[in-house]
């Protein structure tokens, strides 16, 4: 599994209000390009996001289902796009003396994503996440700021 963490200058809370919107999804998951349908319950166990990965007009339409979720602090999603396959992204918020640490452990979990050997398979998945947390966290400490 690859895992990556930030420090985001928001509160958990306005971390988790960027995750439980799910139209924001494409804006700060890299390779997620548009939504197409958020259900009304997310992200409650068992919701899912509806979205496209790729780009048009290469565009793979799948969907994003919340296997566990304990608001503000635990995320664990199952992410697909096949036919590249499925994988597990367990999202971790703790308080931090700056605001909070967001961690991200993600892994391949079905497909042909899975065959890549691991350490390629981490690098790769590693290097989007770094780019994913700027990106969430951009959003909630912007978001943060405009609060104050």
């Amino acid at each position: 599994m690859s895992t990556r963490r930030r420090v985001v200058r928001a509160t958990p809370q306005q971390v988790w209000d960027v995750l439980s919107d799910g139209w924001l999804y494409p804006v700060w998951v890299v390779g997620a390009s548009r939504m197409r349908e958020v259900d009304d319950a997310w992200p409650v166990v068992g919701s899912k996001l509806h979205h496209s990965v790729g780009v048009w007009p290469a565009l793979i339409d799948d969907n994003t289902e919340v296997l566990e979720a304990t608001a503000p602090s635990h995320l664990l999603l199952r992410a697909r796009g096949w036919p590249v396959g499925e994988a597990n992204v367990d999202l971790r918020i703790e308080a931090h003396a700056e605001g909070c640490q967001v961690t991200i452990t993600e892994d391949a979990v079905a497909g042909p994503g899975k065959l890549m050997p691991k350490p390629l398979r981490d690098l790769q998945i590693g290097v989007r996440n770094v780019e994913t947390l700027q990106r969430l966290a951009f959003i909630a400490e912007n978001r943060a700021d405009s609060l104050r």
